[in-house]
């Protein structure tokens, strides 16, 4: 369900965003903001794994691999290795290997920079896509996590059941100018409060909370 944009939701966001960006904590995996490569790898492994332990795995990754040509010159055993204990890691493992071979031979060792070509890449959905375009490009898109979802939801922006819903919602409610700060900001926001209820109580101190979550 699309709520219809007013005049009162504008005055919503300005205030939400102006809240969370004073409450903002840093979220791990910004650390590789503007590395189009790290940002790419990092964020795929980061699925199903909290943020800190994927930093770790990473770090330990680049140390090995600081290009997709050395990454694809690992073995695939040596980046299950390297990434443990992301969740899937063995997964995971094989897609980096197939990724880097791609983005060498099809991309020049260049990760690509429109949505398309990057989820033509094995395991990148639109959520790592996104990401990528928006920390590593400066090219505004909305990358819907749990977090984003969930928080988007109790806020009354939309009514949905998936983060694929939402993202298409946010796309036709949210002004552009929030796109590239929206992910960031609510990541942070979801990290520090780890629950619904923990979450409604910040909105709710915040004053963010629309009449029907009163």
């Amino acid at each position: 369900m699309l709520l219809k944009f007013t005049s009162d939701m504008a005055n919503n966001f300005d205030q939400v965003f102006e809240i969370f960006k004073k409450h903002y904590e840093k979220v791990p995996l910004e650390f590789f903001k503007k590395n189009p490569y790290k940002t790419l790898i990092s964020t795929m492994m980061s699925s199903r794994t909290k943020d800190d332990v994927t930093l770790v795995a990473a770090k330990r990754l680049f140390n090995k691999a600081p290009t997709p040509k050395a990454l694809e010159n690992l073995r695939e055993l040596e980046i299950r290795k390297l990434i443990y204990p992301v969740g899937f890691y063995k997964t995971k493992a094989k897609q980096l290997k197939v990724l880097a071979n791609i983005i060498n031979s099809k991309f020049k060792g260049n990760v690509p920079n429109t949505r398309g070509s990057l989820t033509s890449l094995p395991g990148v959905g639109r959520k790592t896509a996104n990401l990528v375009l928006n920390r590593a490009y400066d090219i505004p898109a909305i990358a819907v996590d749990t977090h984003v979802h969930k928080i988007s939801n109790l806020l009354g922006w939309v009514k949905t059941k998936t983060p694929e819903q939402t993202e298409k919602q946010l796309n036709k409610l949210l002004p552009k100018k929030y796109w590239s700060d929206i992910n960031r900001l609510f990541v942070s926001i979801g990290r520090q409060h780890t629950s619904r209820k923990k979450l409604i109580n910040f909105l709710r101190e915040n004053n963010l909370l629309p009449n029907t979550q009163l």
